[in-house]
C-alpha cells in the first residue's frame, strides 16, 4: 500500500508560480515537480557528505592545529602532504 503524507509548504510567490509554470510547460503536476526536487537534493547531500579531513599539525591541547588566518602556514599545511 502506498502511503502519502499531506503537509504544507511555505513558499516565496515567486518560486511557487515558476515552479508551477514549468510543472505545466513539461505536463506535469506541481507536486510531481516539487517531488522531483526533493529528491534530487537528498541524494547529492548523500553524495557530497563525504568530507576531506584537513591535514593536522601540532597539538590540540595547546593550541589551534592550523591558524586559518596565517594564509602562508594554511597553504603550507594544505599542501604538506603534496599535489592532488
Amino acid at each position: 500500500m502506498l502511503m502519502h503524507m499531506r503537509t504544507t509548504i511555505n513558499l516565496p510567490d515567486g518560486l511557487a508560480e515558476e515552479a508551477k509554470r514549468k510543472a505545466r510547460e513539461s505536463g506535469r503536476t506541481f507536486t510531481s515537480l516539487v517531488i522531483e526536487g526533493l529528491r534530487q537534493v537528498l541524494k547529492a547531500a548523500d553524495i557530497t557528505g563525504a568530507v576531506e579531513r584537513l591535514p593536522a599539525h601540532g597539538n590540540p591541547s595547546d593550541r589551534p592545529l592550523i591558524d586559518i588566518s596565517d594564509r602562508d602556514a594554511l597553504a603550507s599545511a594544505l599542501d604538506a602532504d603534496g599535489p592532488r
